[in-house]
């Protein structure tokens, strides 16, 4: 039977809604990885480092995506749930050609920066070339990124959760397939890398486009539209948080490659990418059940339904505490495995890369809080709030104890700053939850 926005949701039936998410946000990362793999074995641990370095630059051009996709989707789940679905595809309809031309924006500017961009990032003289030529490459396909992303979370609200799934399966086949074609068949290395990804990037990005289109009647679809400039800064304001956290993170990566580049060179960034790529598994069940449950609890607050939304912060919050568990145990177990995919044939690297996760991974038992207060303000479309906690946690925290925890623990401190970071963090989403409750009625 086919959930709906409007529905009483159950502990099973909020876990099948929010599951293509999740799903979605897991696969979206096994092929993350699968590119990281190629690379690692194929072309090299220097190759995987140039990787590492440019990927947050990239990350802060998709970032864009992510604040106008749960921005958007807020205010659109929000006007629907008032009952004005024609005025929702009107926002919607904006919000999708706003952020095609934004891309197309950010990939000229991208394109002619990216050397000195590199370069700020943390590249040696030995990266640079790779990483500016796998940088370009991407930065090319910003407008597909950025509408990837942000159909990832219109879907949701548009009730085809399986179909955003199964995009990200058939993007992420793609990437995959091609990565195995353009490396190792015809030899492109990290270039193939990139162009593999890029065109991912179409498959998920254009595909759901022509899907819009091509709707003409019931539910979420593109129509004729203007520009609603006090909706787009709505948006952007209430899914500033989702960019910040985005740029944030992007920004603490860049920091962690200057530490690790300091610290011990090379190998310490390849480590790092190692941890990201597998961290990209584990926080990606947190992003998926927060951004699929996000447009349901815009709904009901659109709605005026208290009872409900009481409803799905108890439950989202139980759901997240039991996920917690089980990614520290994962992490735990599975940090050997999954470190020798990736640099089983250097045993230096493979053991540093093997006891920084376990240290890193420690934060799993506090972070799927965090994920989930910010995701949750959002979808009570009060940006100010969201903003504030990620820009706490994503870039004041961890950054501060990126650079501060080094000084009394060593390299140790680095694999450890994110734990800290996300205690304390944990101390703001709490506070928020309780001071605001009254107002918003979910508790």
């Amino acid at each position: 039977m086919k959930i709906q926005l409007s529905d009483h949701f159950t502990y099973r039936r909020l876990l099948r809604f929010t599951l293509p998410s999740i799903v979605m946000m897991i696969f979206t990362s096994i092929y993350s990885i699968v590119d990281g793999l190629f690379v690692s074995n194929l072309v090299g641990d220097l190759a995987l480092s140039a990787v590492n370095i440019v990927m947050p630059v990239i990350m802060i051009v998709g970032a864009f995506g992510f604040m106008l996709g749960t921005g958007g989707s807020a205010v659109t789940a929000k006007t629907m749930g008032e009952g004005k679905q024609e005025q929702a595809n009107r926002y919607f309809s904006m919000f999708v050609w706003v952020i095609a031309i934004l891309g197309i924006v950010l990939s000229v500017i991208g394109i002619i920066f990216m050397e000195p961009l590199a370069r700020l990032a943390g590249a040696s003289d030995l990266l640079i070339g790779d990483s500016v030529l796998y940088g370009r490459i991407l930065l090319a396909g910003s407008a597909a990124f950025m509408l990837q992303t942000t159909f990832q979370s219109f879907l949701i609200v548009a009730e085809k959760p399986h179909m955003g799934l199964g995009l990200s399966l058939a993007a992420g086949v793609t990437n995959m397939v091609l990565d195995y074609v353009f490396i190792k068949i015809v030899g492109l290395g990290i270039a193939g890398a990139g162009f593999a990804t890029v065109i991912g990037y179409a498959v998920g990005g254009i595909i759901p486009l022509v899907y819009f289109l091509n709707k003409k009647s019931g539910g979420l679809r593109l129509v004729r539209t203007k520009f609603y400039g006090r909706i787009l800064l709505n948006a952007c304001a209430n899914g500033s948080s989702e960019m910040m956290n985005n740029i944030a993170a992007s920004l603490v990566g860049i920091i962690y490659n200057i530490q690790l580049m300091r610290m011990l060179g090379e190998a310490g960034v390849a480590a790092y990418a190692v941890m990201m790529y597998v961290d990209f598994i584990f926080l990606g069940t947190f992003l998926g059940f927060s951004f699929g449950g996000a447009p349901v609890i815009s709904y009901h607050y659109g709605a005026g339904n208290h009872g409900e939304l009481k409803n799905l912060f108890r439950k989202s919050l139980v759901v997240t505490g039991v996920f917690s568990i089980i990614m520290v145990a994962a992490s735990e177990v599975l940090s050997y495995p999954l470190s020798a995919i990736f640099v089983g044939y250097n045993r230096d690297l493979l053991d540093m890369t093997v006891h920084g996760f376990r240290l890193f991974a420690l934060n799993y038992v506090i972070c799927g809080i965090n994920v989930f207060s910010s995701s949750f303000f959002t979808a009570l479309c009060n940006g100010k709030i969201s903003a504030f906690l990620s820009f706490m946690r994503a870039l004041v925290l961890r950054g501060g104890m990126v650079l501060f925890l080094p000084v009394l623990l060593g390299v140790d401190g680095i694999w450890l700053a994110v734990v800290a970071a996300e205690a304390l963090g944990a101390v703001f989403s709490i506070l928020f939850f309780i001071t605001q409750r009254k107002r918003y009625g979910y508790a």
